[in-house]
């Protein structure tokens, strides 16, 4: 389909796999998940500057973590600028190398909790650093701070 005709895809009431039919495409039933994000693998987080830098990613929204088979994913909500109302594509004919070889064989059509983990706000990934890491070393000065110690005021 070519970016100038009309979408004649019509997105239509959910279908299990199994009652797909002859010729039908499983995408004629989705609400295009695979086309609302896109994610990639990135490094086991160890370190609590790790985690520290994956709540920035997650307070600025339109973030989430993953886990996948022990692998970490960094996750992008961002509808695809030619992604159709109807759930279709709009270049369809000419779309990225990517799209054309993904297939339904294995994708999230019928798998809304596809993840062994998934963190989607700052304060689970706070909470799970907590749970794995040893304590926060504190800084002697915010120790000083706490107990009331401070530096003299020098007047002129």
């Amino acid at each position: 389909m070519s970016t100038t005709e009309t979408s004649t895809f019509k997105a239509r009431t959910p279908i299990a796999r199994e009652d797909l039919k002859e010729g039908e495409n499983l995408c004629e039933y989705c609400t295009a998940k695979c086309c609302r994000y896109y994610a990639f693998p990135i490094d086991t987080p160890k370190k609590w500057k790790d985690f520290d830098y994956m709540r920035w990613y997650l307070l600025h929204g339109k973030a989430a973590f993953f886990v996948e088979d022990g692998t970490w994913f960094i996750m992008v909500y961002a509808d695809c600028k030619h992604l159709q109302a109807d759930n279709g594509c709009g270049t369809y004919e000419t779309r990225p190398q990517i799209c054309r070889e993904y297939t339904t064989k294995d994708c999230e059509y019928d798998n809304d909790s596809g993840y062994d983990q998934l963190f989607e706000c700052p304060e689970q990934i706070e909470e799970y650093a907590e749970a794995i890491l040893p304590p926060k070393k504190r800084s002697p000065w915010v120790r000083e701070r706490a107990a009331g110690l401070s530096l003299p005021v020098v007047s002129g």
